[in-house]
């Protein structure tokens, strides 16, 4: 398969040196309500996704995480197995797609939203839903990928999947317009360079640094994606 597409708008959080590092400024319009359910994964999320949307901006949304909430899934198993309860909202903030509800509501977004576990293809199937729905009639897209590192409790050798930090970049990309043209594409090589909290540091340099070409090889096939000067 080969892609061409626009990448108009980005952004990452934690933020690159000598970018802005306030977060309750990319909180701001969040409702306090809405604010005090958030963990500090989804607040990494919302700080990365408020600087690549523009207010009132309606976009599809695909959210792509390896593991999502699972501090948030192991601190509830904890409680149960102490004899605690937990309570449905709780539980309905520690499920894959809770991040992603969270952000419908938050920016009013009542457009399509999906919520991917890629495993070990890594961030090719987020590409792969987004321009499909480019392909479909969407001028934008908004791909957000995400991540913290695994509870200890997990153990992720000899797996590549475990990244030591948090970690959220958002991509708004589109048919045509402003900004950096990228062609995706694929190839029957296959070998294994970690699955998305591995990839995701890599993806951020090839955008902030002058390589045209980025590539992950994965147990099935390659992905890449250039940088085109059109």
């Amino acid at each position: 398969m080969q892609s061409d597409f626009i990448l108009a708008k980005w952004s990452v959080w934690p933020p690159l040196p000598l970018q802005p590092a306030n977060p309750a400024q990319w909180l701001a319009n969040v409702p306090p309500m809405l604010k005090r359910r958030l963990t500090p994964l989804a607040k990494t999320v919302f700080c990365a996704v408020d600087q690549c949307l523009d207010e009132d901006v309606v976009v599809p949304a695909v959210f792509s995480s390896a593991h999502g909430e699972l501090t948030k899934s192991l601190a509830m198993m904890e409680m149960l197995e102490a004899g605690e309860e937990i309570s449905p909202t709780g539980f309905s903030l520690s499920v894959h797609n809770a991040i992603a509800g969270l952000f419908s509501m938050a920016w009013k977004n009542k457009l399509q939203c999906t919520v991917l576990a890629p495993g070990e293809e890594g961030m090719a199937p987020a590409f792969i839903e987004g321009l499909g729905l480019l392909h479909e009639g969407a001028e934008q897209v908004l791909l957000v990928f995400y991540d913290e590192p695994l509870p200890a409790f997990y153990p992720s050798s000899p797996y590549c999947l475990f990244s030591d930090t948090s970690c959220a970049l958002a991509l708004l990309i589109a048919k045509g317009g402003a900004g950096q043209a990228l062609t995706m594409f694929s190839s029957a090589s296959t070998g294994n360079d970690g699955e998305q909290p591995v990839q995701l540091p890599a993806f951020i340099r090839f955008l902030t640094e002058p390589q045209t070409r980025l590539t992950f090889c994965t147990p099935r096939r390659n992905w890449s994606w250039e940088k085109r000067s059109d």
